[in-house]
């Protein structure tokens, strides 16, 4: 029997209160937690998958298609063709997200809109196979001849070599329109002419494909940003090694999802050119 003072024995509805609360409490935590678990499952059953609930706020980038370029880095044989010197380390990601056709379509949707489109290559001549110290990466590059040209005002056998352009994208940037900028020489844009022709174009926003996902993609997305280009990576347009020391296209696509202003399939990158046209 209560031995209190309140003959209406609130203490005890409070009790019940506390309880109820304390269930409910404990039942959104269970559900929350089994949400957690199945989308960690679904991540790891296909960890390029966006998140099932992503914690940053959703992109409300909108096209202007008079101040928007495509930007590709580095569409060339070595990196997107069988014979090509990375075949053997980046061929299973550019197939697995069809790379050399998401790119081609990127270019027929850009060129059909009449928008700015602009190639960042990359050429090692024979003055930068003496450079006194190198990355990890650039050192095997220089090593297995990636991008070789004999020199930055001789094409002597640039046709069907590793640093000439994928066959079928010569269509697209051989037509005399599309701005081919100086190379850039180890990652990113800060090395050649990139932001002064887009910014001479009248751009400020990117939709940016091509290769390497974590190397040069990604490097030419941190300095547009920096630059003050508004930027759209078109995720299954790029491909990346995957090596012992890591896949390099899952950790380019985290840092894409926290950087970019917008992280697109090619679907959507038509889709919104076509909205915008």
């Amino acid at each position: 029997m209560c031995q209190c003072d309140d003959p209406n024995h609130n203490h005890d509805r409070m009790t019940r209160r506390a309880a109820l609360r304390g269930g409910v409490a404990t039942s959104v935590a269970a559900a929350a937690a089994v949400a957690t678990t199945t989308a960690a499952q679904a991540q790891a059953a296909n960890p390029y998958a966006p998140p099932a609930e992503p914690a940053l706020p959703p992109s409300t980038m909108k096209l202007d298609l008079s101040r928007t370029a495509l930007v590709v880095t580095d569409p060339q044989v070595d990196f997107l063709h069988p014979d090509g010197v990375t075949w053997g380390v980046i061929g299973a990601s550019v197939e697995e997200h069809n790379t050399v056709d998401n790119i081609e379509t990127l270019f027929k949707s850009a060129k059909a809109a009449d928008m700015t489109v602009a190639v960042s290559p990359h050429y090692y001549y024979p003055t930068d196979h003496g450079w006194k110290f190198e990355g990890a990466l650039e050192k095997l590059m220089h090593n297995i001849g990636m991008f070789d040209r004999p020199g930055p005002l001789n094409l002597d056998g640039f046709e069907g070599s590793g640093a000439d352009w994928m066959p079928q994208y010569k269509q697209y940037i051989n037509d005399g329109k599309t701005i081919v900028t100086s190379p850039h020489k180890v990652y990113g844009n800060d090395t050649n002419d990139l932001s002064l022709q887009l910014r001479k174009q009248g751009v400020d926003q990117v939709i940016l494909a091509g290769m390497s996902a974590n190397l040069c993609t990604e490097s030419h997305m941190r300095e547009l940003l920096e630059d003050g280009f508004e930027v759209a990576v078109v995720r299954d347009a790029t491909a990346a090694a995957m090596l012992p020391e890591g896949d390099g296209y899952l950790a380019a696509l985290i840092n894409f999802r926290y950087m970019a202003n917008a992280v697109w399939s090619t679907e959507e990158a038509v889709a919104n050119i076509k909205a915008a046209a």
